[in-house]
């Protein structure tokens, strides 16, 4: 059990001991719900259980708070209780219990802040990225891939049981276009003169891939139809575009379960169904489709959608949303129990139809859409439009190749999915403090070195030849059931509590998806950790004291490479 559930627990029993001898004349008592004070003089807990008491029991509200604590019972976990203000009741907890913090990080290490979820939620699809395979990534997708790979890691350690997907949207007119952009730009490299429609992919990619095919096979596309050209080159270059976005997130550290083709939702089965007409088949059940001019409309006014929408065209052509039912219809019958989409701010308004199409079929609120906003690319404070090198966008690639693929998640992840982000290239690449991914790796790898100073020279070596890990040679220096009880400087303090509250963190940021929340967690951690290795000399003449504050320097590092793990960022332990 967590400190925190463990005092909350404490003065539960504590309202109760009250109600049972008369003190408190309550018939339902609210939960103690504790809270950090923002102020750490006031201790480290506060609860407004006697102010939300007082009517109830009709009496003050400090009164009620002085009876909650003159019932505490017997614990080892309090140090002194405090009733201040209006009557918040605030808590100072024994330096034993923040110690014995250190013991349970090294103990469970990767576990540590590991939780569980209730039945029922727990089989999450998460799905992220998903952009069109005509082109390369921008920046934009950069934050999604940092944004889903993040949240699915930090949600797996809170609990959920998460599913990561990648739609890819090969069907329909953009495919086609995208398979005449390249036609053009072979029939010109050739010397043909064609002019590029005014509906086409512009970009320098796309005379690059029919290059590409003229290396390959020469001008034997130039003698056959231009239907049977186009047909072979939107397949060219979808499979060459796909396999581009699949390598850099690769090279991202961002990974799939599933690669999900909106092609298949076509294919029909051995029976003559597809996704799309069993999508269908579940609608029209519930009594959510009509005919209307010729087409096929989903009845979504119903469920408070602003209008109707198409799902089939009077000509027999799928709508870009008659996609998204069949798919999300597919989601939920591969036995996912919620479905989480991230998009970008500007399919805001597409979200509503979403929400109707799976209450139609009968699952409410199955459906959770996130939207980010964008990158704001600058170097040295000015705003960045174009690539030095193509004079066109800054593509996702050329800035992991700049700034590396710690840097870029990290700076990614630095704020909330719906603030936009301002992205400095020349902050990135800085190496010291004013670079925030730095300033914490820098405290991980520091303490690394401080514990392989703290061994010997044979132990040093083992570790540099890999016969030895960290943790195996923390546990020679610090060995486990070692003596904390000289952790009692305000540094030493400060650098437990701050651990001691990883397992709440990681349960609000699973359950608000909300990887954010790390970056400013290990920029904390990694601060106070400073303080401390300034405050409190760890290579100290009094061994006890010595052994002590190494095992406090391992239960840190063990926070730091774990938080940054959750984050996909690497945990060096040489800088």
């Amino acid at each position: 059990m967590e400190i925190r559930e463990s005092l909350e627990a404490i003065i539960d029993a504590a309202i109760e001991a009250a109600r049972a001898d008369g003190s408190l004349e309550l018939t339902e008592a609210p939960e103690a719900a504790l809270e950090r004070p923002r102020d750490e003089a006031n201790g480290d807990w506060a609860s407004t259980v006697a102010l939300r008491c007082a009517k109830l029991a009709r009496k003050n509200p400090r009164e009620v708070a002085q009876v909650i604590a003159d019932h505490i019972p017997a614990n080892d976990m309090i140090a002194a209780v405090e009733i201040a203000g209006p009557g918040f009741i605030n808590i100072r907890l024994s330096d034993a219990v923040l110690q014995g913090v250190v013991r349970e990080v090294r103990d469970k290490a990767e576990n540590f802040g590991r939780g569980t979820i209730p039945e029922g939620e727990r089989y999450v699809n998460l799905e992220y990225v998903s952009a069109n395979p005509t082109g390369p990534f921008h920046v934009g997708h950069g934050r999604w891939a940092s944004l889903g790979d993040a949240m699915a890691r930090v949600m797996r350690h809170g609990g959920y049981d998460v599913y990561e997907e990648y739609y890819i949207n090969d069907h329909g007119n953009q495919m086609d276009v995208f398979g005449n952009s390249v036609s053009v730009r072979y029939q010109q490299l050739l010397g043909r003169d064609v002019e590029m429609p005014e509906a086409c992919y512009g970009g320098a990619y796309v005379k690059d891939i029919a290059q590409e095919i003229i290396d390959r096979d020469g001008d034997k596309w130039l003698n056959v139809s231009d239907e049977e050209r186009v047909e072979a080159f939107r397949e060219m270059a979808y499979e060459q575009t796909l396999a581009n976005q699949k390598a850099v997130l690769a090279g991202f550290g961002t990974t799939f379960d599933k690669w999900f083709s909106e092609r298949s939702l076509y294919v029909e089965d051995e029976n003559g169904q597809s996704a799309v007409s069993r999508s269908l088949n579940a609608m029209r059940e519930k009594g959510y489709l009509y005919e209307k001019d010729g087409a096929l409309w989903f009845r979504s006014t119903d469920l408070g959608d602003d209008k109707d929408r198409v799902l089939i065209k009077g000509d027999g052509e799928a709508t870009y949303f008659m996609s998204d039912v069949a798919y999300h219809y597919d989601k939920m019958m591969r036995g996912f129990d919620h479905l989480i989409d991230l998009w970008g701010a500007d399919h805001h308004g597409y979200i509503k139809r979403c929400e109707c199409m799976l209450e139609a079929w009968g699952w409410p609120g199955a459906l959770e859409v996130q939207l980010g906003q964008l990158v704001n690319l600058f170097r040295d404070g000015k705003a960045v439009r174009m690539s030095k090198r193509t004079g066109e966008m800054v593509t996702f690639e050329e800035l992991i190749d700049e700034v590396g693929v710690d840097a870029t998640r990290y700076l990614m992840l630095s704020r909330s999915a719906d603030q936009p982000i301002d992205f400095d290239i020349e902050v990135a690449k800085k190496k010291d403090a004013s670079n925030p991914v730095y300033y914490v790796q820098y405290a991980h790898a520091r303490i690394c070195s401080i514990l392989r100073k703290a061994a010997d020279e044979a132990d040093v070596a083992a570790v540099e030849a890999g016969q030895l890990t960290m943790a195996e040679l923390a546990a020679k220096v610090a060995p486990e059931g070692c003596d904390l009880s000289s952790l009692t400087h305000p540094s030493e303090l400060a650098l437990m509590r701050k651990m001691a509250d990883f397992g709440n963190l990681i349960a609000l940021a699973a359950r608000d998806r909300a990887p954010f929340r790390l970056t400013h967690y290990a920029q904390d951690l990694a601060a106070l950790f400073h303080q401390f290795y300034t405050n409190c000399h760890v290579l100290t003449e009094d061994a006890a004291v010595q052994t002590a504050r190494l095992a406090l320097c391992d239960a840190t590092r063990i926070v730091l490479a774990l938080t940054l793990t959750l984050l996909g960022v690497s945990a060096p332990q040489k800088m």
